[in-house]
């Protein structure tokens, strides 16, 4: 007898379709397709393989459906998700948690049957009328164990064309796996559309995330961060799933730092926004794995890493040809590109920062509509020609920096891990921790960024962003932090942490640094990572010697590096610390099971900075005077 499940799939699925689903032997995902269709109610439903003939319909569905544009360079394309959808929306996104479970204050929740109730309920006919995308992903490389298998399903051409551009393709994958019951799920519908294929009931903007399912759930939105939902939300979903199965999942950037004679080390690092993730990524004469995502796992005594992802959702302000060289190429050359809520002129592409040698339009289309030098808005101030948070979207292989090991099935072996956050009178340019537990403790969990006059309320003001992950965690600070601490139990090669910030500041508000100087901060943690070079001892880590910067400064930038610069870029700021520390230990005092070795290493840190202040008699302890 013909199950209730099989009997939806047979009334709603051409005999093509249905053979596409019926060759993967697993009932669940079945299951799931048949209950998405029986609630949405879709006109037809498509089934994407990883044949390029079913990859470029969705490509060319995004079009003919009006979803995206052609440009004018050959494979560029424009997509706009409305006025009022162009950003994650933080209070709309929620994690379904059943009754009794509390992760955090800091982290949104919901309670799960009333969740379930509230979104099935804009679920219910969503698709009428339209076609159901089912299509199938690889979180990290195929056929690995890196690889998680996802099944996505949708409404909107735009999300699924662009995923097929930002991950690997999972059809075999999935047969991989069997019927395995191990996989992520994700229901998106767009809703409505206007005039112009935009969300309309973008007040019932929902994105509920079911951590004990593995299932995600975005409804009445096209935005990429609340839609793509193998993106931050099956980041959610990746953090319980490695904290379940002893490896990490990490908001972390993949590249390879080249050190003496070629030599390639690979670097993780946790960035929060506006804090040089991406241009740390991309520094010259080094090679970019992935800018967003990674997986770390063990094996054999070391650490191994692979980008989750196989493109970029980049934002695409002040992208331009003299600081962005090689994303510039690739986003002026022919290939595939979806920019989204830039401006648009004669079709070509306009964005905010594109350089002073671009002449931008009087007129043409952006995320407004029709656009005109000197339209404002409800408010009355003028509309900038493009949004601040505008797009765009490219696979790494379009990037000539791109390392040869950026899919490779076994990862790479990581040397070190980098979190930078963003202040402007406390941490040095560069430092390394003491250790494994120093490092995550007092520079990934005691990771800050300071608020800028880009950034609505007060500017300055330190924000808290574990791991840069906050907006991401799916589990108790506490938790988290003592994943990561067992993580390195019987690990003999242990990757160095170390720490970084561009933004240090004189007394005149100038910063210290050039944004150039961040290639030489790296190309000292790759030396350091290897042994091959010695450092200085300071309250809260290793710093570098002079000379040692200063040959780097001369052999890769080209510059030179005076002693002044280096004893203000890398004093001791004592008061500063501790002001920090203050700050950190009230957070971690309002969260639950906070692990010891944190309060520990607090209170190392602490008097190791109290007593170099009453060592050396001052507030600022110079460099050369720790050496």
């Amino acid at each position: 007898m013909m199950s209730d499940h099989q009997s939806v799939l047979k009334a709603h699925l051409t005999d093509d379709n249905l053979a596409k689903l019926t060759a993967v032997n697993n009932p669940k995902m079945h299951r799931f397709i048949a209950e998405a269709i029986t609630l949405c109610k879709p006109e037809r439903v498509f089934v994407c393989t990883d044949d390029p003939v079913d990859i470029a319909y969705l490509r060319e569905g995004a079009l003919t459906h009006g979803e995206e544009q052609h440009l004018e360079t050959e494979g560029h394309t424009i997509h706009f998700d409305g006025p009022k959808d162009m950003a994650r929306d933080k209070g709309n996104t929620k994690y379904l948690l059943p009754e009794g479970t509390v992760l955090s204050d800091r982290i949104n929740s919901t309670g799960k049957e009333a969740g379930l109730s509230e979104i099935t309920g804009f679920f219910k006919d969503s698709m009428a009328g339209k076609e159901m995308l089912v299509c199938f992903f690889c979180l990290g490389p195929t056929d690995s164990e890196f690889s998680v298998s996802c099944l996505q399903i949708t409404d909107s051409f735009y999300v699924a064309h662009s995923e097929t551009i930002l991950y690997r393709p999972g059809y075999e994958q999935f047969k991989l796996i069997g019927d395995s019951p191990d996989f992520f799920r994700f229901l998106h519908s767009a809703g409505e559309l206007d005039g112009r294929n935009c969300s309309t009931h973008v007040d019932k903007r929902r994105i509920y995330i079911d951590l004990d399912d593995q299932i995600v759930y975005s409804v009445n939105t096209q935005y990429a961060g609340n839609t793509v939902g193998l993106k931050k939300l099956a980041l959610r979903l990746a953090i319980r799933k490695a904290a379940r199965e002893g490896w990490l999942a990490e908001h972390m950037f993949l590249m390879g730092v080249r050190g003496p004679a070629g030599r390639a080390s690979y670097f993780t690092g946790a960035f929060p926004s506006a804090c040089g993730k991406t241009s740390t990524s991309m520094i010259s004469g080094q090679t970019i794995l992935g800018d967003d995502l990674a997986y770390l796992r063990k094996r054999g005594g070391s650490v191994y890493a692979a980008n989750v992802e196989s493109g970029i959702f980049g934002i695409i302000q002040d992208v331009n040809a003299h600081d962005d060289p090689v994303i510039w190429d690739a986003l002026t050359s022919p290939g595939e590109v979806i920019f989204s809520n830039i401006l648009i002129s004669d079709n070509r592409p306009y964005w905010l920062g594109m350089g002073k040698d671009v002449e931008i339009p009087e007129t043409g289309e952006n995320y407004q509509g029709r656009y005109k030098k000197g339209k404002t808005g409800a408010d009355g101030k003028e509309l900038p020609y493009a949004h601040k948070n505008a797009r765009y979207t490219i696979r790494i292989s379009q990037l000539k920096n791109r390392d040869a090991m950026a899919d490779a099935p076994e990862g790479v072996s990581v040397r070190g891990i980098i979190f930078g956050g963003r202040d402007s009178d406390t941490c040095v340019p560069v430092e390394q921790a003491f250790d494994w537990a120093h490092g995550i403790i007092t520079k990934g969990a005691s990771l800050e960024s300071e608020s800028t006059a880009a950034t609505l309320g007060k500017e300055g003001v330190r924000n808290f962003d574990i791991m840069s992950i906050l907006d991401f965690l799916s589990m108790p600070l506490g938790e988290y932090i003592n994943n990561y601490l067992e993580f390195s139990v019987d690990l003999p090669n242990i990757p160095s942490i170390f720490s970084v910030n561009y933004f240090l500041k004189d007394g005149d508000g100038n910063y210290l640094n050039s944004k150039l100087d961040k290639k030489a901060w790296i190309l000292w943690a790759e030396l350091r990572a290897n042994g091959d070079i010695d450092a200085v001892r300071a309250p809260t880590g290793f710093i570098p010697k002079y000379a040692d910067l200063k040959q780097i400064f001369d052999t890769a930038l080209k510059s030179a590096y005076s002693e002044d610069d280096y004893a203000l870029q890398f004093a001791v700021r004592v008061p500063e610390h501790l002001a920090k520390l203050d700050r950190i230990e009230k957070v971690y005092r309002s969260e639950q099971n906070i692990p010891q070795a944190v309060w520990d290493t607090f209170k190392a840190q602490r008097e190791r900075l109290l007593t170099a202040q009453e060592k050396h008699g001052v507030q600022h302890i110079s460099p050369f005077d720790l050496a």
